[in-house]
């Protein structure tokens, strides 16, 4: 192979690998869902209601981050978004009353994995359900 070609290959190969995006912001992508809350008595023995989780904090993780990336938080109707996201996996959650009362803070963490595959997809989660 001559010097030029071998120049040429090695710096395509490398123009493609910095331009592959990871999971994060700079994108096209949405992540859409809402919260759905339910309010029990002390000892989660009656429901008195439910409601959207209105003002509440919900988090992401982009990809294999070890903590949260950002926040947003729910709207009047507890719809939230995170908008401008690239193809990859993410991890959504807000916090809810521990039902089992084993959490010593009385909260835990309420998890939902998401993949976007498109780079200009709206992926609309199942509802969190939290407690309150």
């Amino acid at each position: 192979m001559n010097k030029t070609l071998s120049i040429f290959l090695v710096g395509l190969f490398s123009l493609t690998i910095a331009c592959k995006k990871e999971a994060g912001e700079g994108g096209k992508a949405t992540i859409k869902g809402s919260i759905m809350v339910m309010e029990y008595n002390a000892d989660f023995s009656n429901l008195n209601s439910t409601y959207p989780g209105a003002d509440r904090d919900v988090y992401i993780i982009y990809g294999d981050d070890n903590s949260q990336s950002d926040q947003v938080e729910a709207s009047y109707d507890g719809v939230f978004e995170f908008k401008y996201l690239n193809v990859g996996e993410y991890t959504i959650y807000t916090y809810s009353k521990d039902s089992t009362m084993q959490s010593g803070s009385g909260e835990v963490a309420v998890l939902q994995k998401v993949e976007i595959s498109d780079k200009k997809e709206i992926v609309e989660m199942p509802v969190f359900i939290v407690f309150d």
